[in-house]
């Protein structure tokens, strides 16, 4: 073979494994999925039955979960793992719903049922959704307490999980029950039965850049172990239970929220001075105050304002929590429509634990029921009666450096539209049929790559048949 020739078909071959080895590095490893939200109805008939005139029921959303659309559940904050090599995904969400019905004589209800913590598996065609359930058995009253049970069969149909975006966004995927789930779901539906179907938009990491290696060429000197701090060093205590940092969540109430947003109001809400959106709730930062023998005052920064037609127009801000002997009161400075702006008012009462303790240096109320005070019912142009059950509220203040405040919930990112390609739809939220989309985020999506690689194998097959012909043939050889 000519050494022209030899040279030409060694590049080739260096090209096409160059455009190869990239494409398994990328995907040798899972990624991490973090941030994002599952949007599921459980089932929509269901809720209807609940809050019909049968059962005469209600639900409630615990750990930061709220309504999105006509009838689903928005679970927040996915964590787990994706691997584009395989396609294979795991998120789990938190929040939950608890649904009351059929409320007895006693005050008890023998529909009582909650679904938290949904968790999505995902492998090949198929998948599984998983979540915590807490039931009253129809018959007996028996309550049962199950973790991660597979609720629910997920169907994929044609969708290809693979590929190495930066985003996973899945949307009306068919769900029907399982047996495990119907026997947790106290046997109100069969296994088989058809449930809304599920949609989830998931955040992945990039992956890692491979790092060189740091081994010494030769040993060096062992580092001498740093001083352990002391107790006092460590939890730098500020004298007399100074609040150093802090934040109230509070959702005012899901059916205001759901009102204003809806066909009536057609109205928003605005936040400003530092106030952060968590989906059902709103967190208002910047605590400051003091804490002492279970006592507790903390002023915040933030404000919402809640705008739309037929003279809506609500602001509240630089809410004021305080806490004595058990008992909590919120407070806000509420500028209504046409009445006189910035009057500090006590919106909603709350109850704690009789003593409020601190644990690692930060100080904890989590989801206390809050009930409408007459000022608060005012507030609200008579929209709610005094004692009218809100939104539960969650706050926390540190009382040390390095205490950690809760996290807010974690929405991931906004799914965005992007071109169809043929192995891979674009989102489509409007679509009846499942879709999915893994966009590109800088990793190496498995076709464009194979076609990549394949096109300079063709062209190494062509160099190679030209040299073959070129070869002196034995005598007699045909053509």
């Amino acid at each position: 073979m000519p050494a022209r020739l030899r040279t030409l078909v060694t590049v080739l071959c260096a090209a096409v494994l160059g455009a190869l080895l990239p494409a398994a590095t990328a995907h040798a490893e899972s990624r991490t999925v973090q941030g994002g939200r599952l949007d599921w109805g459980i089932k929509s008939s269901f809720q209807s039955y609940v809050t019909g005139p049968i059962a005469k029921g209600s639900y409630s959303l615990t750990g930061g979960a709220a309504t999105v659309g006509g009838s689903s559940f928005r679970f927040h904050s996915a964590a787990g793992t994706y691997d584009g090599a395989t396609g294979a995904f795991r998120a789990g969400f938190s929040g939950g719903v608890h649904f009351l019905g059929h409320r007895t004589g006693g005050g008890a209800y023998q529909l009582d049922l909650t679904l938290s913590r949904p968790t999505v598996r995902l492998a090949g065609s198929t998948g599984t959704l998983y979540v915590d359930v807490v039931s009253k058995a129809k018959g007996t009253g028996a309550v049962t307490t199950s973790r991660q049970v597979p609720f629910a069969a997920l169907a994929l149909g044609g969708i290809d999980m693979r590929g190495g975006g930066n985003t996973v966004v899945l949307n009306n995927l068919p769900a029907t029950l399982t047996t495990e789930g119907a026997r947790s779901f106290a046997g109100y539906y069969t296994a088989g039965t058809a449930l809304d179907p599920v949609s989830l938009s998931a955040d992945v990491r990039p992956a890692a850049a491979p790092q060189p290696s740091t081994a010494p060429t030769k040993p060096t000197a062992k580092p001498e172990p740093k001083p352990k701090p002391t107790s006092k060093s460590k939890s730098k205590q500020t004298p007399g239970g100074t609040v150093r940092a802090g934040a109230v969540d509070w959702g005012v109430r899901r059916t205001f929220r759901e009102y204003v947003t809806g066909d009536i109001a057609h109205g928003e809400w605005t936040l400003s001075a530092g106030a952060q959106d968590g989906g059902a709730l709103f967190r208002f930062p910047g605590g400051t105050g003091t804490y002492r023998d279970g006592d507790l005052t903390a002023s915040f920064t933030g404000e919402v304002r809640f705008t739309g037609a037929h003279g809506l127009d609500l602001r509240l801000a630089r809410p004021r929590a305080t806490v004595h002997d058990g008992k909590g009161t919120l407070y806000a400075d509420v500028t209504a429509a046409g009445a006189k702006g910035g009057e500090r008012v006590p919106l909603v009462t709350f109850t704690t634990a009789r003593e409020l303790k601190a644990a690692g240096g930060l100080v904890a109320v989590r989801e206390a029921p809050a009930k409408l005070t007459a000022r608060g019912a005012a507030a609200f142009g008579g929209m709610y009666q005094p004692g009218t059950e809100m939104d539960p509220l969650s706050l926390a203040v540190a009382l040390t450096d390095d205490a950690r405040l809760p996290a807010l919930p974690d929405l991931g990112s906004e799914p965005a539209p992007s071109a169809s390609t043929p192995e891979r739809q674009a989102d489509a939220t409007d679509s009846p049929a499942p879709v999915a989309k893994a966009s590109d985020g800088g990793g190496f999506p498995a076709l464009p790559v194979g076609i990549g690689a394949g096109a300079l194998l063709l062209a190494a097959a062509a160099v190679w048949a030209a040299i073959a012909r070129r070869r002196p043939r034995p005598a007699g050889t045909e053509d």
